[in-house]
């Protein structure tokens, strides 16, 4: 009697079962291995590298790198035992390999640009820079992007391979303020001095080291201009500033030292 076509399907089905059953279990067997020898594997690494102070960007890297490799390695197994031939499949691999890089320049670019930031440390996380046109505090380091925190309280995030080979100005974790007064009469100079390094030194956000800088800046036609430049960390640097201007002023007053009266020159011409 012939075999029909669902006939002869059912022993097609069943031979390869006897085939490859087997074999396919096994090779599930190997990978799910792998999986939990790969998880065991990075544990350990990350432990490992955690006695070394590694920037968390790097131990996170080569923690994967070490759970990708102890998977393939047994996805290899396992594909061997599937009686696969390795070598089209690595060079068809390799081929794709080459496709992506081409289609990914940018994320490789900021890949690469992050682990120059990582290993060569222009920064670190809590200090304020100023790069490509913006400012903040820094409050990670990834791979691929940096994220700096504005004093307006947003997030910059900011493409590593945009950094690398720019200018960088790192303020560290303190900035100096920059303020400026001016007066009127030179006999006022001795007491306003005196005025202004009270109210700095009676602010509990200046800091002691880095000593403050009070002096003389300028010397004008009505005015003498004197800087106030004291050292604060960065977090207190907006609300720093306006604490030592509000002083200032009520110590300036208290001394009785006069600020410049606004003069305005006319000049009138006749036709």
């Amino acid at each position: 009697m012939p075999l029909t076509d669902l006939d002869q399907a059912k022993n097609t089905f069943i031979d390869l079962a006897i085939r490859f059953g087997p074999k396919l279990v096994v090779a599930i067997l190997i990978l799910v291995a792998g999986y939990y020898v790969g998880r065991w594997v990075g544990t350990f690494i990350d432990r490992w590298l955690g006695k070394l102070h590694l920037e968390p960007p790097v131990r996170l890297l080569l923690v994967r790198i070490a759970r990708l490799v102890v998977i393939g390695l047994f996805l290899v197994v396992a594909l061997q035992n599937l009686g696969v031939d390795l070598l089209p499949l690595i060079a068809g691999l390799s081929v794709a390999g080459a496709a992506v890089a081409l289609a990914m320049q940018g994320v490789l670019g900021n890949l690469a640009a992050g682990l120059t930031i990582i290993f060569t440390k222009p920064f670190r996380v809590g200090e304020y820079v100023a790069m490509v046109g913006v400012e903040g505090r820094v409050e990670s380091i990834d791979l691929f992007t940096t994220k700096l925190s504005h004093p307006d309280r947003s997030l910059v995030v900011v493409p590593n391979r945009k950094i690398v080979g720019e200018i960088l100005h790192n303020y560290g974790e303190i900035r100096q303020l920059d303020l400026r007064l001016d007066i009127a009469r030179a006999a006022d100079l001795e007491r306003a001095l005196t005025a202004v390094d009270e109210a700095v030194q009676g602010n509990a956000r200046v800091l002691r080291e880095p000593a403050p800088v009070i002096g003389v800046a300028a010397l004008g036609d009505v005015t003498i201009g004197i800087a106030v430049k004291p050292w604060v960390k960065v977090p207190d640097y907006v609300a720093a500033g306006g604490e030592l201007n509000l002083a200032i002023v009520e110590k300036l007053r208290a001394a009785g030292v006069d600020y410049p009266i606004g003069m305005r020159n006319v000049r009138l011409v006749s036709p």
